[in-house]
């Protein structure tokens, strides 16, 4: 596990992550995925669509437009109630959040989410809790800033009408419950998933991509009895921790971490935490959501959320069982946990990380051995990348390509040497071991098939 500083670098340096905007100096807290980082998160999202939606007998997928009727956000309470606690430094005007504050000078001894804002101020007052860019001690008294982006629809200022950027693609979800249920004639318990964008105007602490302005939710709804609710609600937490260790994450490194204040419509919430550089921080949430959301989206729309039960005749509103995990924050948690520096037997430092090969952004890397073996090569490449995305690199000694390839986290390299050319056959090198063994070109699919298999 590395810390950030080397993984921001190596992120920039590989082509993995930049800086948003960077030949105009940056836009704070936005980030662009590179080459090597949109394959890697690509491959983060099928794994979870796999095993959320497609390894499901009873859940389907949606993609819900970005941009939703005002009303909705009246439903869910954003409109009312979606703001952060938020305090002004009077010496260097700087913005904070009070509870991160608090929680960092208690070193997460406090919970702030238990405090009222009069509590958070007189625990900043009492403890001198100083600004963190320029160290006075001097706040304006704590405002609730609204975190969603607005914006306008119309072409005209007479025409014009409030709508927002997203906070969430939860509502996409249970907006659409009675369309998904009709259309595709699914039967309570089922599941809506959703992989979105979601837009948060709040103040972030700098910590890379951990939290963004804008990020993408992988999300999944499911619609369920209230006398049932509570065993899938264990499921999914038991189902969200395994999917984690089938990426390769150590156990040591997740914990459940159980919400002390539950939401008012909320009958139990819980988040799989991770051990970043930064300390234990939320990964994913599972959360007890009751009948909340169809209730007041029924309440708010006029339009009935009542399900027919086929087999008693029943009418009722489900409870849902929400899990949601965020597609940055856990492709961050996965370069983390990946990140190794090896002490070779030569003395040498090898930084390699040891993605699980089915995340991996390149599967494999195919590389002659020298120039003038480039034909036979790409010959090679081109039967490959039907199948996989394959590295092409000819450029430097083998080791020094080797070691870029161990890098971005390429489980195998395909060496193109003069033997090649008499017997058709190549020497394959496994990342992790980095041990090396002879196959011929036709056996090469069907091995890294095997090889990056989730």
């Amino acid at each position: 596990m590395g810390n950030f500083d080397k993984i921001v670098n190596l992120c920039k340096s590989r082509g993995i992550i930049f800086p948003g905007s960077d030949i105009y100096d940056g836009l704070a807290n936005t980030w662009d995925y590179g080459p090597v980082g949109v394959e890697l998160k690509n491959n983060i999202k099928r794994a979870w669509w796999k095993t959320f939606v497609q390894k499901s007998e009873n859940s389907f997928g949606i993609d819900a437009d970005i941009f939703m009727n005002s009303k909705v956000w009246d439903a869910s309470g954003h409109t009312a109630s979606f703001s952060d606690p938020k305090m002004d430094c009077k010496s260097c005007k700087t913005r904070h959040r009070a509870d991160n504050l608090i929680e960092a000078d208690s070193k997460g001894s406090v919970n702030p989410d238990t405090m009222t804002n009069e509590q958070m101020e007189a625990y900043i007052k009492e403890h001198h809790v100083c600004c963190p860019k320029c160290g006075k001690c001097d706040w304006t008294p704590i405002r609730n800033f609204n975190l969603m982006f607005s914006t306008s629809r119309g072409v005209t200022d007479e025409g014009q009408n409030l709508i927002y950027l997203r906070p969430e693609t939860a509502q996409g979800e249970f907006v659409n419950f009675l369309n998904v249920q009709r259309s595709m004639r699914a039967k309570v318990p089922f599941g809506i998933a959703q992989i979105g964008k979601a837009f948060r105007n709040e103040v972030t602490p700098g910590n890379f991509t951990f939290r963004t302005i804008e990020f993408e939710q992988m999300e999944h709804q499911w619609f369920c009895r209230a006398d049932e609710s509570m065993k899938y609600y264990n499921e999914f937490k038991q189902k969200a921790y395994d999917f984690l260790l089938s990426l390769g994450f150590n156990p040591e490194h997740l914990r459940f971490h159980d919400h002390d204040k539950l939401a008012h419509y909320a009958k139990a919430a819980c988040d799989i935490q991770y051990l970043y550089p930064i300390g234990w921080e939320e990964l994913n949430g599972i959360h007890h959501r009751g009948d909340w959301d169809l209730s007041r989206h029924q309440e708010f729309s006029g339009k009935s959320m009542l399900y027919l039960d086929p087999y008693t005749n029943e009418k009722y509103i489900p409870n849902v069982v929400e899990y949601s995990i965020g597609a940055d924050r856990l492709t961050l948690a996965v370069l983390c946990e990946a990140y190794d520096e090896e002490k070779l037997s030569d003395g040498e430092t090898r930084v390699v990380m040891h993605f699980h090969p089915s995340i991996a952004p390149y599967k494999v890397a195919v590389l002659p051995l020298q120039k003038n073996l480039s034909d036979k090569a790409r010959e090679v490449y081109k039967i490959l990348s039907n199948y996989f995305m394959v590295s092409y690199d000819e450029a430097g000694s083998i080791g020094k390509r080797y070691r870029r390839q161990d890098e971005i986290g390429t489980p195998m390299c395909v060496t193109i040497d003069f033997d090649t050319l008499n017997d058709n056959t190549v020497t394959i090198r496994d990342r992790d071991t980095m041990e090396q063994i002879r196959l011929t070109i036709n056996e090469l699919v069907d091995y890294i098939i095997k090889k990056v298999a989730y």
